[in-house]
């Protein structure tokens, strides 16, 4: 991103502001293994390729990952964005459904009310469904509502959490920064980045002065939930990009901010 962002002409300040986190308690995973090796789900969503991976390093310290391969290609998988969908073709397991741009939960729902099929078997989606979902640091509680209406089953599976990183001093240094003027454009790329920016800039009593200095920033949001949380926590938004990915993200906005 530094590099993009330099070869665009910006001068870039990276302020890690969150890290992956394994939960020591598996017992969620464990769960999720056992009722799928019994054939008691209908639907895996895999939310991440990183806790997909970390995922498939938990189950196999149980079973093969022969048998858990085996196992999901019973059920009707579906990705979320291209990151999963990346470690489940390495794994060889089918793809039934991915949701479309810019994957967020609006859009996995729509891949569920579109209604699923099972190529395996080419049964449709029945009345009762049962969905395990790989949770990527934060439960998705507006999916999770909005499959209860349907009458589905949910059986979140964490695998990891956000956490601030060992070294905090770089992510501090860079909120004081911003509140002396000196950003001209904030770049954010996910929900929970803001959050913990957020908590320190109040850890540092400098919560209010922070949002002043961010109305007089161009502010470029990764997607719609991350705008979310932008807007959730009082800060404006300039520019989503086309796509969202980090490289339509500076380009967009490097280009919105110095358009000559």
């Amino acid at each position: 991103m530094r590099s993009l962002i330099e070869r665009l002409g910006g001068i870039a300040t990276i302020a890690a502001s969150m890290r992956e986190v394994p939960l020591e308690n598996n017992v969620a995973v464990f769960e999720f293994l056992a009722r799928l090796l019994a054939g008691e789900l209908d639907v895996v969503i895999f939310m991440t390729g990183v806790g997909a991976r970390a995922l498939l390093e938990v189950v196999e310290t149980r079973v093969p990952r022969a048998t858990f391969f085996d196992a999901l290609q019973r059920c009707c998988v579906i990705v979320r964005g291209p990151k999963p969908t990346a470690v489940l073709r390495e794994w060889g397991v089918r793809i039934d459904h991915r949701a479309s741009e810019p994957n967020t939960w609006r859009e996995l729902l729509s891949v569920i009310d579109s209604g699923l099929t099972w190529p395996a078997t080419g049964r449709k989606t029945p009345d009762s469904v049962a969905i395990a979902i790989q949770e990527y640091g934060l439960p998705s509680e507006e999916l999770y509502a909005a499959l209860h209406v349907r009458g589905m089953s949910v059986l979140p599976v964490p695998v990891y959490r956000w956490e601030l990183p060992t070294d905090i001093a770089p992510l501090e240094a860079a909120i004081r920064a911003a509140v002396a003027g000196e950003f001209d454009v904030l770049l954010w790329t996910s929900a929970q980045q803001i959050r913990n920016v957020m908590d320190i800039a109040e850890r540092l009593q400098l919560r209010e002065s922070f949002l002043t200095a961010t109305r007089l920033c161009l502010v470029g949001s990764i997607g719609p939930t991350c705008s979310e949380a932008l807007r959730e926590a009082g800060l404006h938004i300039d520019l989503e990009p086309s796509h969202p990915h980090m490289g339509h993200l500076v380009r967009e906005t490097l280009t919105r901010a110095n358009p000559t």
